[in-house]
């Protein structure tokens, strides 16, 4: 899997200097993101349901299929997690199906920080990486020292990923600089000994910002914060990754490129468990922001049991039977 980091236009860097008035208070922070196009809730939906409508089909299916395993980030984050459960979990996500060795891998196992040595040690050098979740997920309730304590760790660990959880309460309070300096602080220490850094991912939970404006505003927050990837939820709460929502932040990232130069990934997690949903949100990629995105460099799931179901569709493909699901572990 590639490792650069995001791409940056030739002017890139002059374009983001040029937006540098932008987060020099909080008012002048608050006073853009509020200036940003009001989202047409009822467009937004229409869209999402509509592109959700494309019939994929044979070649273009397995194409799908394939694409779709490599963009996991395969998780286990659970209070049970075992060394032993992540090295199991290792293993699948570097050959998910022993019986076919064509089948690709997947993009990163994410694990909690004390788990990331034995994810690390267990992929040795496959080429799949380690995604450490961070910052006191998946509340973010605690304060910024050991928020930053807890992605060190992980770096250090290490993490070529880390996935951290803004403070809602202070998004929602319109404490928007402080968001802003906190994913800043984060960055930073992301950053490794030898200069280079874990990529970021910057978690919304969509379902808790209540509106389509907030998640367009989030977005944009935390792609002038520096976030590599924007990541709609942490799986726990009752709302995650939809098709609308997902839509709304890719239109953010193709918006944030033609502004600043900068191209910033999309991670729609929690609830995408089925081929059939998979090749549904890479059909919004494809459509909103084209094929620049279609990589697991830029767009990855969050998913536990999506694979499962991508590897029984996969097998169906190739064989023409339908395998059930005790033909793939349960993880």
């Amino acid at each position: 899997m590639p490792t650069t980091v995001p791409a940056h236009g030739p002017d890139a860097a002059a374009r983001l200097a040029s937006m540098a008035d932008v987060t020099a208070s909080d008012a002048a922070l608050r006073r853009y993101l509020h200036g940003l196009p009001g989202v047409d809730a009822v467009g937004l939906e229409a869209r999402a349901a509509s592109l959700g409508t494309r019939s994929i089909k044979t070649t273009a299916k397995a194409y799908a299929i394939d694409l779709a395993i490599s963009m996991i980030d395969l998780t286990t984050l659970e209070g049970a997690d075992t060394p032993g459960k992540v090295r199991a979990l290792s293993a699948k996500g570097v050959n998910p199906d022993p019986t076919d060795r064509t089948t690709p891998k997947v993009a990163a196992i994410c694990v909690y920080p004390d788990m990331v040595a034995t994810a690390k040690e267990a992929l040795g050098d496959s080429g799949v990486h380690v995604a450490s979740v961070a910052t006191a997920f998946p509340a973010g309730r605690a304060a910024l020292p050991v928020k930053l304590a807890d992605t060190a760790d992980a770096v250090a660990a290490g993490a070529d990923e880390v996935d951290m959880v803004i403070d809602r309460g202070a998004f929602l309070a319109g404490h928007y600089l402080k968001v802003f300096e906190e994913i800043r602080a984060v960055k930073e220490a992301c950053r490794r000994p030898d200069g280079s850094s874990a990529r970021l991912k910057v978690i919304f939970e969509t379902g808790e910002l209540a509106t389509y404006d907030n998640i367009r505003r989030a977005s944009w927050l935390g792609m002038l914060a520096g976030a590599d990837f924007i990541k709609t939820s942490t799986g726990k709460v009752a709302v995650n990754a939809t098709p609308a929502n997902t839509l709304l932040m890719l239109e953010a990232v193709r918006d944030f490129r033609a502004a600043t130069g900068v191209q910033v990934g999309v991670k729609p997690a929690g609830g995408i468990r089925t081929s059939k949903d998979a090749i549904k949100f890479l059909v919004l990629v494809n459509e909103t922001v084209g094929d620049e995105w279609l990589s697991n460099e830029w767009f990855r799931f969050g998913a536990s049991s999506l694979l499962n179901d991508l590897l029984m569709q996969r097998q169906k493909l190739s064989t023409g039977r339908y395998s059930g699901p005790d033909y793939v572990t349960v993880d």
